[in-house]
């Protein structure tokens, strides 16, 4: 019986596995990893780097000092995560080409008797497979657009589309960012651009081709992120788009509710203002400052409204979305859950 297993016949059958163990360094792992990953690295990021740099010196000395470490970390592992395990628990193992640190915890874990299998090719291999899903993928989604100004409520939309039973594809949610100059979230950095695509295929994995699936109007980034090609590609060409617009008032309440952290912090907003300065003059982002500091958010945001996201976003969204002069136009009157819960049971 073979104890390795090939990418595409691993990731057709993760769920079958009863764990995936990354051995890789804690900094491999936090750049990205398989989904459900639990991580028993057998050479933490100090001993990767003594062993790398000792192996330009001499690949003998390395081989020979890495395998000690190996060998006591993996019985650490065992001693602190097999506990209580049945002998027929299977997991996949993998590292970062499928080679000796993957091939170290296999063996041990198959000479207690466990079922466990080696994922061939390793890391490379789960990112070649997943590059290629991300490339050709999108081509099968019927793509429902969501466009609209900023705090028009597109997010809080495909929320309650959510909640009442469509699917939707949160790019937001996945990026951990709102998009926009000041879209950064509070505590919560964005992921690494590796990281970024895995969410997004585990999500696209989920979703049923046959059913629409609806997406909001996104440029090619968000944040520091890229969105992937042939995914902006299909959002960018769908024939299906809808026009959400709410009124101003509605607009800066939720802009208020979204952005409410920077109140305690309006030197950062101010710090992020400054971003805008060759695109709106310096005088302009000045009187925004001001109002920020003054505490008054309500005409910082309809300024930033007005003057700011409203021409940049439509001469944007014109651009890239060529079919957004046919879209449905979908009126919320505010953000409130009842307004929401409606517009998206009119979507269904």
């Amino acid at each position: 019986m073979s104890y390795t297993v090939t990418a595409p016949a691993a990731l057709a059958e993760l769920a079958a596995f009863d764990g995936i163990v990354d051995v890789r360094s804690p900094a491999e792992y936090a750049e990205d990893h398989i989904p459900g990953a639990v991580n028993w690295p057998v050479l933490d990021n100090e001993e990767r780097r003594i062993v790398g740099t000792l192996y330009a010196q001499s690949p003998f000395e390395a081989r020979k000092i890495g395998a000690a470490m190996v060998a006591r970390n993996i019985a650490r592992h065992i001693e602190e995560h097999t506990e209580g395990m049945p002998k027929t628990w299977r997991p996949l193992v993998y590292c970062w080409r499928g080679g000796q640190r993957s091939g170290a915890m296999n063996w041990f874990l198959g000479q207690i008797g466990f079922r466990a299998r080696q994922l061939a090719g390793g890391y490379k291999a789960y990112r070649a497979e997943v590059r290629e899903a991300l490339a050709t993928l999108p081509a099968q989604l019927e793509l429902q657009v969501l466009c609209g100004r900023t705090g028009s409520g597109k997010t809080r939309l495909l929320q309650a589309l959510h909640d009442e039973g469509a699917q939707v594809l949160d790019l937001e949610a996945l990026a951990r960012h709102r998009g926009s100059v000041l879209g950064a979230l509070p505590d919560a950095p964005q992921p690494s651009q590796k990281g970024f695509e895995t969410l997004v295929w585990e999500h696209l994995r989920g979703l049923d081709p046959a059913r629409p699936i609806f997406v909001e109007s996104e440029s090619r980034k968000i944040g520091q992120l890229r969105v992937p090609e042939a995914l902006h590609e299909r959002m960018r060409l769908s024939t299906h788009c809808i026009w959400v617009s709410m009124p101003e008032a509605a607009r800066i309440e939720l802009l208020l509710q979204d952005y409410g952290h920077f109140a305690a912090a309006p030197e950062g907003f101010c710090a992020q203002l400054d971003g805008l300065v060759e695109l709106r003059g310096r005088e302009t982002v000045k009187r925004w400052q001001e109002q920020a500091r003054a505490g008054h958010w309500a005409e910082v945001f309809g300024a930033l409204i007005r003057e700011h996201y409203d021409p940049g976003y439509e001469r944007s969204l014109r651009g890239h979305y060529p079919h957004v002069d046919k879209a449905q136009d979908l009126t919320l009157e505010d953000g409130g859950e009842a307004s929401l819960r409606a517009a998206a049971r009119r979507l269904l």
